[in-house]
């Protein structure tokens, strides 16, 4: 393919892009495709001879989008959003084009500095603390993750580092592995997954921590288990508090953790994957009030910033923190720049897992010029709106009950019953194909979760969810009912 030939297939995949999405509505949200569909259908080697374009179009039809979970549908209420504007798809575009590996500042300068500038921008918006940010006189500073999985881990490695040497620091004589096997972690009962998946990478035990009845962790509960391992001779040495929990966007009380935290010498570090987007809006800022006495903040703008994936940010209040954790200095990556007193561009190098870095900053550039602060706001309130809207159909109908408070845009919700009648409506929910919804479990009850995801909804669309959900309820609810009857 030479540049013409680019330029008039580039035109038609933007059509094709533009079109899919127009029209993605008109989609099952859910395929209806059996585990290993695929490999009958392309053949079992790479062609000798070049395919043509229309073959190759043609078959990303035939082969590829019966497999497709359309996470950008308006009848897409599964897990949580996946960002998507089109300023991010073509930044995205010449991201691709550009192709820099940005793994140091010499590598492609404008690829570091960009990255650090927008997530100063950022943090700007959030009102993080003045510590967290580049761009002035703190130790602090923002980077770009993959995903909030690899800050949570590199936060927790990083404080695992920190907990050894200043323990070795006090006692010489200690090995590594003697405090290694001290060493404890915290979470709640209800965070991600991947924050235990961090601390079984880093050889440290992980402790959970239960949570109220709002499924959020307080202070006295943490300051319980933290009493009861010091006189067990263990060392806490890490807090992984979740903003906006996955089951439910519960939030836990970093006020109080915080000060807790920085008392026990502990490393905090925040997981606000999905609910950290909305701290840009006045209204929810106060959910992060406790952020100054957290080590390290992470949310992922590729979830409801309208920023496509991945784009995972990261502050950390002291930069040396991380620097001293993961630091390695080949000759092959030095250069002339590196030692900058106006910049902390070795940040990037390492505080990342990965040696290579996309240009990843473009997204939030592009995107945060042509929405604004406001735009990016109003997204947020529309989708908050429209949940808030599904609540209140749900509460209308006596059938079914609110299961946690919606604070943002996600409704947790069940048939007042048994986990096997809520079981089998999600099973015909999903059967179905026209809407699609994941269950979590809370206080022992198995719920159904509806988020708002993509940037298409609207409130038709909750409204059909609903009488879609209602529909099938009535058909489960009628054919038990005339079951215990034949039985009786």
């Amino acid at each position: 393919m030479d540049a013409a030939e680019f330029r008039r297939r580039g035109k038609e995949m933007v059509d094709h892009v533009a079109d899919y999405l127009e029209k993605i509505e008109e989609r099952p949200v859910y395929p209806d495709v059996e585990p290993g569909y695929l490999r009958s259908l392309i053949p079992t080697e790479a062609p000798v001879e070049p395919d043509s374009y229309e073959d190759i179009m043609k078959d990303v039809e035939r082969v590829i989008m019966p497999g497709i979970t359309h996470w950008h549908s308006p009848n897409f209420f599964a897990y949580f959003p996946a960002a998507s504007s089109y300023p991010a798809m073509l930044a995205d575009m010449l991201c691709s084009a550009i192709g820099c590996i940005g793994f140091s500042w010499a590598a492609s300068p404008a690829c570091t500095e960009l990255e650090t500038v927008m997530l100063d921008w950022l943090g700007k918006m959030l009102q993080l603390p003045e510590c967290f940010l580049a761009g002035t006189h703190g130790h602090g500073g923002g980077v770009i993750q993959g995903t909030a999985s690899e800050a949570t881990l590199v936060s927790l490695l990083a404080a695992r580092c920190k907990a050894i040497r200043r323990v070795q620091l006090l006692d010489p004589k200690k090995s590594e592995a003697e405090i290694l096997s001290k060493l404890v972690a915290y979470t709640s009962e209800q965070a991600h997954s991947s924050v235990e998946r961090a601390a079984l990478i880093g050889a440290v035990m992980m402790k959970k921590v239960p949570t109220d009845s709002l499924y959020a962790v307080r202070g006295e509960m943490l300051k319980k288990i933290l009493e009861e391992d010091k006189a067990a001779g263990l060392i806490p040495f890490y807090f992984c508090a979740t903003l906006g929990t996955t089951p439910s966007c519960a939030f836990d009380h970093i006020a109080d953790l915080g000060p807790l935290c920085n008392q026990e010498n502990m490393w905090m570090h925040i997981d606000a994957a999905y609910a950290g987007s909305a701290f840009i809006c006045p209204e929810f800022r106060p959910l992060l009030n406790g952020v100054e006495y957290a080590d390290s903040f992470n949310f992922n703008p590729h979830k409801w910033m309208l920023i496509n994936f991945d784009c995972s940010a990261m502050w950390v209040k002291k930069r040396t923190d991380i620097i001293g954790a993961f630091k390695m200095e080949p000759l092959y990556l030095k250069h002339e720049n590196q030692e900058s007193g106006k910049t902390f561009f070795g940040l990037k190098l390492s505080q990342s897992i990965p040696l290579g870095r996309r240009f990843r900053s473009l997204k939030m550039w592009f995107v945060f010029r042509m929405y604004g602060l406001q735009g990016l706001q109003a997204h947020i309130r529309k989708q908050v709106g429209l949940a808030k809207e599904f609540e209140s159909l749900v509460r209308a109908d006596k059938r079914f009950e609110i299961c946690a408070p919606v604070v943002m845009g996600l409704v947790c919700f069940r048939l007042k019953g048994t986990n096997e009648l809520n079981q089998s409506l999600l099973k015909k929910i999903t059967k179905s194909r026209e809407i699609h919804l994941v269950p979590c479990q809370l206080s022992g009850s198995f719920v159904l979760r509806l988020a708002i995801c993509s940037r298409s909804t609207e409130f038709r669309h909750i409204q059909q969810a609903w009488q879609h959900i209602t529909q099938l309820a009535f058909e489960l609810l009628n054919k038990n009912e005339k079951a215990c009857t034949f039985q009786i």
